[in-house]
């Protein structure tokens, strides 16, 4: 395993320096040092400083009292934890173009797993270089560093000069290596800083000479881990901010796109490529994500989702054009243009190769009806893309008698629940009409009924102002209501398939059993035929 560890010293500070660097005139309290302040134990005490204020010999850790005295111009900003998080997690969708495995180390810095891909920009000391450039051109203060485990990588980047592991170091080497960094890189709190510090143990060379035994009791097992980590005598797991799609394509540009036509261009070739792929493991998308990086740092996300697993370039390519479209409608911004532009499947599922036409030209009944299936997914599809995945419901049945819990919307593009193809359908009466209504009404609307028996149909019922006298009736079919999940007062369902004698036909129920749930009880209609 190869990682790359970038430290942002000075995150905090940087954040505000970037919102000043578009003033086109910048005024003299803008190049004043500038110093981030928090309460600490109940006093006012300095966490970040820029170089300016370092330079002055302001550190963190300083009270505020002291460093206005030492500095009366310096300039001072409340800590914004969340603004500084939400930073860190845009730099981290950043660095995806270097890797997808980029996760945070809060709370100022970066791991990367770039096993195999260093050799994409001419090597891990070229790789290097590029990640500090690209961080320095957007305003940022940034020492990377590349070695075998993230522990040992993180600490070189924050607590030593050493910055290129090479491949193949023996664990000798990294043990030597970690031998040379402070008792600052386990990450201890000042207290046991400070113990270590008196009995002579600054660096984890004093740690790693000394019986294993008596350093667990002292210190407990937890920073022994650390300390092995830090040895690459374990290996710890990279936990990036996305799971790296199992197929991907992308391609890189020296200069960037900022015209639509030519994204549209590439993500159609993107399509192309990324199908092969699929093709050649015999699945199919079900979620695509593309990712456009742009020069001067920001990243940009489209998503789609499909109804059925694809792999066919332009129909993926046409999605991806309406998502485009919807960009462009609420404001597409390009920029200084996209550099880097991605396009993986997030989610895949099985997907067989199609029957061949072997040039027969009856079309049976069955091959129509793919047609249509095919015709009415790619609409779903569509207007996933137009309207959003999230948006564009279709209706599962669910194993419930209760009526309105029968069914449940989900989204037309997330694969069919479990429970979807166990649910028996309604079989139709013997007259050949359905069981349930088509439609339900949202509520169930009240009705008056007047019946001869309490228990028995009604004779006679006034809906929505009207008198409706019983032609026909079927029932009653008892619903009691489901016992663990609902309420304690919910009551049992007689349903009723009347009709009236206009014709009309009308699912009516009566809720409550006379004499055990309800003294009176109501009626309503749920739904028409």
């Amino acid at each position: 395993m190869r990682c790359l560890a970038v430290f942002l010293p000075r995150l905090p500070t940087d954040r505000l320096s970037r919102r000043r660097r578009g003033q086109d005139a910048p005024s003299p309290e803008a190049e004043a040092p500038l110093a981030i302040w928090a309460k600490l134990g109940g006093a006012e005490r300095l966490t970040a400083v820029d170089a300016r204020a370092e330079a002055a010999g302001l550190v963190p850790g300083m009270a505020v009292a002291d460093a206005r005295a030492m500095r009366p111009a310096l300039r001072l900003a409340e800590a914004d934890l969340r603004a500084d998080a939400e930073l860190l997690g845009r730099i981290a969708d950043w660095c995806r173009r270097f890797t997808p495995l980029a996760a945070t180390d809060p709370p100022d810095g970066l791991l990367m797993d770039v096993s195999g891909a260093a050799h994409l920009f001419g090597g891990e000391a070229a790789l290097l270089a590029e990640v500090e450039r690209r961080l320095a051109a957007q305003g940022f203060a940034a020492r990377a560093a590349i070695a075998p485990g993230p522990a040992l990588t993180r600490a070189l980047a924050r607590f030593s000069r050493l910055r290129h592991v090479a491949e193949g170091a023996t664990r000798e080497e990294l043990e030597a290596i970690a031998a040379g960094l402070p008792v600052a890189a386990l990450d201890l709190d000042e207290t046991a800083r400070h113990r270590l510090d008196r009995a002579g143990l600054r660096s984890l060379g004093d740690l790693l000479a000394r019986p294993r035994a008596p350093l667990t009791a002292r210190l407990g097992t937890e920073t022994m881990a650390r300390l092995d980590a830090i040895a690459c005598r374990r290996r710890e797991p990279i936990s990036p901010r996305f799971e790296a799609p199992d197929f991907m394509a992308e391609r890189r540009f020296p200069d960037g796109l900022t015209r639509q036509e030519d994204i549209e261009r590439t993500l159609a070739a993107l399509a192309r490529e990324l199908c092969l792929l699929l093709e050649r493991h015999g699945v199919g998308a079900r979620a695509l994500e593309a990712v456009f990086y742009r020069v001067d740092g920001a990243v940009a996300h489209i998503e789609t989702g499909t109804s059925r697993p694809l792999r066919d370039p332009e129909t993926i390519a046409l999605l991806l054009r309406e998502r485009l479209a919807v960009l462009a409608e609420e404001g597409l911004d390009t920029g200084y243009g996209y550099d880097v532009l991605r396009l993986g499947a997030a989610r895949v599922e099985r997907c067989d190769a199609p029957q061949a036409d072997l040039g027969v030209e009856k079309i049976d009944l069955a091959g129509r009806e793919s047609e249509s299936g095919a015709r009415l997914d790619d609409l779903v599809d569509r207007l996933g893309a137009r309207l959003g995945p999230r948006r564009v419901l279709r209706l599962y049945p669910q194993a419930s008698h209760i009526p309105e819990l029968a069914v449940a919307l989900r989204p037309a593009c997330a694969p069919a629940p479990a429970t979807a193809e166990t649910v028996p359908p309604a079989y139709p009466r013997e007259s050949g009409a359905p069981a349930r209504p088509l439609r339900l009404f949202e509520r169930p609307e009240p009705i008056e009924a007047a019946a001869l028996t309490p228990d028995g149909p009604p004779l006679r019922f006034r809906w929505r102002r009207r008198l409706h006298e019983l032609a026909a009736y079927e029932g009653p079919e008892r619903i009691a209501p489901q016992w663990w999940s609902a309420p304690a007062d919910a009551a049992t369902r007689d349903y009723f398939y009347v009709e009236d004698r206009e014709g009309r036909r009308l699912w009516l129920f009566r809720e409550g059993l006379v004499g055990r749930e309800s003294a009176q009880p109501r009626w309503f209609v749920h739904g028409l035929f």
